[in-house]
């Protein structure tokens, strides 16, 4: 559970740096796009990584993932955390960036 302090620092982060926006459009694109954003049979051929939260809202299949994704480094189940995962699991979510990084250093 989150604090209103806690509440009102996230949304004021977004709100005042004037990103509240483009923070809503996966949520209004998913509901309202005619097609997905990523036109069909394109790639996305950076290395990514994708860390599966338990209480996250939606779980996508790696197969599925690896169609569009053609780099996937890493794929991680967390042990813990939801959709909110910065605020819930601030460890957790650093040390899983990281360790996504840290082979690719150096790389260029």
């Amino acid at each position: 559970m989150f604090s209103l302090d806690e509440i009102l620092a996230n949304v004021s982060l977004y709100w005042f740096t004037g990103a509240i926006g483009s923070s809503f459009w996966p949520y209004y694109a998913r509901q309202h796009a005619a097609q997905w954003p990523i036109p069909e049979g394109a790639t996305v051929d950076v290395p990514m990584g994708y860390a599966e939260f338990p209480a996250e809202i939606l779980h996508p299949p790696r197969e599925l993932a690896e169609r569009t994704f053609t780099d996937i480094r890493r794929w991680s189940a967390m042990p813990r955390g939801g959709h909110f995962a910065a605020m819930e699991q601030p460890e957790l979510l650093a040390e899983e960036i990281r360790a996504f990084y840290r082979p690719l250093r150096g790389m260029a």
